[in-house]
């Protein structure tokens, strides 16, 4: 139920699923049964017998507040949907819904990976040379330096297990690549970061390096992430604005624009979160958790799904523990 246009976009992304040839998955769907059944008739009125509708009669809204709404709300579709998770029931959770509630529930729900203090939300940013994991992007908007030295663990648990990349390139992002550059924060991360040995660390980036890839995982707390990956959002609805204004600013035929269609469709996938799997895992909780931008289509459920497996089928649970046991 969660997200911009739930449950119609969620129900659209598990039929687009369960209709591959080649599909084994599951899906399990929390909702008010009567929202669903209405709208599952509306899309298949026969219905598909790998998903599976559940009964969950209280829904939290993103407008809500996170921890308020969890403890208020113990029959909602994110709590029996986690429930359904942590009982061994389902090997994913995936939600649009509240980002802050996502991650509350997780917590009261799944709880914490032993060893972890801080899950942290990612996010993949696209570079010159493929993608790099940035975290925290909202889910700690304040950090200690041990939390910090954690999330570069976890994300680089996430890079081996799930890009591909025996040894990640880790760094912290700072306002300029000197040790001592950077806020409190910042300095006494990059102490820890340096002095760890399970870590391949290359020292602080600043923001213009991220997409130049000169790092594989970047670090941050989850206030600056956030200002980061809004600011990423934007690039793909900015662009074509500027060269619009660019060709009227030179006089230049409206028809030049179009020269740039492709290219700037090109870019949009780069910059579009569903090209990389349409969800944000949260790393460090007891298990495997997606969350999804609330406005996202069903196309990006669809991939979210697929992504959700992926990860829950990787060793991405024990390869954390290993490093954060390491860091001990």
């Amino acid at each position: 139920m969660g997200g911009d246009h739930a449950p119609g976009v969620v129900i659209e992304g598990a039929l687009r699923v369960v209709r591959q040839a080649d599909c084994n998955l599951h899906l399990v769907l929390f909702g008010p049964m009567p929202v669903l059944k209405k709208e599952m008739a509306r899309q298949a009125p026969d219905g598909h017998p790998c998903i599976e509708l559940r009964h969950a009669p209280e829904v939290i809204g993103m407008g809500e507040i996170p921890v308020a709404a969890v403890r208020a709300k113990p029959r909602s579709s994110m709590h029996l949907g986690l429930r359904y998770h942590r009982d061994g029931k389902a090997d994913a959770f995936v939600s649009a819904g509240n980002t802050g509630a996502i991650a509350a529930a997780s917590l009261f729900v799944l709880g914490r990976l032993s060893g972890v203090t801080r899950p942290s939300l990612s996010s993949y940013y696209p570079t010159t040379e493929g993608v790099c994991l940035v975290l925290d992007v909202g889910s700690n908007m304040d950090s200690k330096p041990e939390h910090l030295l954690q999330f570069a663990l976890m994300g680089t648990a996430y890079a081996r297990c799930l890009l591909g990349i025996a040894e990640p390139r880790v760094s912290l992002l700072s306002v300029g690549e000197e040790p001592q550059k950077g806020n409190e924060l910042v300095r006494a991360a990059y102490k820890l970061l340096a002095a760890a040995t399970n870590l391949h660390f290359r020292g602080n980036i600043e923001g213009r390096d991220i997409l130049h890839h000169a790092a594989d995982v970047v670090v941050c707390d989850g206030f600056v992430g956030n200002v980061v990956l809004k600011l990423a959002e934007s690039v793909m609805t900015v662009l074509p604005k500027m060269i619009s204004q660019e060709v009227a600013t030179q006089g230049l035929d409206p028809t030049a624009v179009e020269s740039f269609a492709t290219i700037l469709q090109g870019l949009k996938r780069r910059f579009d979160p569903e090209t990389y799997g349409g969800g944000a895992p949260l790393l460090g909780v007891n298990g495997t958790v997606l969350v999804l931008h609330g406005s996202s289509p069903a196309r990006a459920f669809e991939k979210a799904y697929f992504m959700a497996a992926q990860t829950a089928s990787a060793d991405l649970t024990g390869t954390i523990l290993r490093l954060i046991k390491g860091a001990d």
